[in-house]
């Protein structure tokens, strides 16, 4: 029987697991086949407060599991394949583990973002494709990027990206956008974009060491074309890692947890969620960190008053 258990390693797991373990709740957490989240697909972190000239996100991620570990946090591997939260004490099944109880859980798995899924894009994830045009623009100061995507969130990286690029062009592959029309006109105002409508990305291309350019298929002429770039940044929307759950937790239409507001609650007295799986906006690492602590101290709080089980027979 466990006090808590944490499920995920990214910046909200690694910072609750930290928080816990300084106040002797000894939680476990559980690694999935990704151990530290998406930071680990990145190369320099230069926004995460404390490192004046940067880190590498899986360095990062690396030191926030050591300084977890070195107040008592227990680490496993495994991917939880069920769980039960209809009644207490939670179980949770974990191949390679097997069944676990605990008294509360975190739900720490993160979102993922959507890829195209086309040759050569995961292959230059950090080498010059992008998912999160806040965490890398400030690397494509006076070059050309790209930006993949129709939606709102497409047209908000394009105007951001601005900032930086030289020329920010946004590829769709179809000849109407998803996005709103202010965010439409936001960045049809914007000197610095231009528009690939009607291209269907095929492949990115690079020399080995960065990315040089997208390949695409126009939808009007059945051409394909290259588009000379130095970055590519994909803006089609993030899943949250929530399907393990089979609808115990309440979550929204697109199925980022729901947390009472103020806190990070969920339906389910003793379980809470932090970092990008309950994040519909803002989805950074010192913000998923943020909700961790948050996470920690609310399940603190609920161990305490809810004190249901002798642990000095079972830790």
């Amino acid at each position: 029987m466990e006090k808590v258990v944490i499920l995920g390693t990214g910046p909200a797991g690694l910072t609750a697991a930290i928080y816990l373990a300084r106040a002797n709740m000894k939680p476990l957490v559980i690694e999935g086949t990704q151990p530290g989240g998406q930071l680990t697909l990145t190369t320099e972190v230069e926004n995460f407060p404390g490192f004046v000239d940067g880190i590498m996100g899986p360095e990062l991620m690396d030191n926030m599991r050591k300084q977890a570990e070195r107040f008592g946090a227990e680490f496993k591997r495994g991917w939880v394949t069920d769980v039960d939260v209809s009644k207490k004490p939670y179980t949770l099944q974990v191949s390679g583990i097997g069944e676990i109880q605990t008294e509360s859980l975190i739900l720490s798995t993160g979102a993922s973002a959507r890829l195209l899924n086309i040759p050569g894009e995961r292959e230059n994830i950090g080498r010059g494709v992008s998912t999160c045009a806040t965490c890398d623009g400030f690397f494509y100061r006076g070059k050309k990027v790209v930006i993949v995507g129709g939606g709102d969130s497409a047209m908000e990286e394009a105007n951001f990206l601005t900032k930086f690029a030289s020329e920010v062009k946004i590829v769709h592959r179809r000849d109407e956008l998803r996005a709103s029309k202010i965010m439409q006109d936001r960045a049809k105002e914007n000197n610095k974009i231009s528009w690939g409508l009607n291209n269907i990305p095929l492949e990115v291309l690079s020399d080995g060491m960065k990315v040089t350019g997208l390949k695409v298929l126009d939808n009007e002429t059945g051409k394909e074309e290259i588009i000379e770039t130095d970055g590519i940044f994909v803006a089609i929307g993030h899943t949250p890692n929530t399907a393990f759950l089979k609808g115990q937790i309440d979550t929204d239409d697109t199925g980022y947890i729901n947390v009472i507001p103020g806190t990070t609650e969920t339906n389910i007295p003793g379980v809470f969620a932090c970092g990008d799986v309950q994040d519909r906006k803002y989805r950074q690492a010192i913000t998923a960190a943020g909700t961790g602590c948050m996470a920690a101290l609310d399940a603190e709080r609920y161990l305490e008053s809810n004190a249901t089980h002798d642990w000095s027979k079972s830790l």
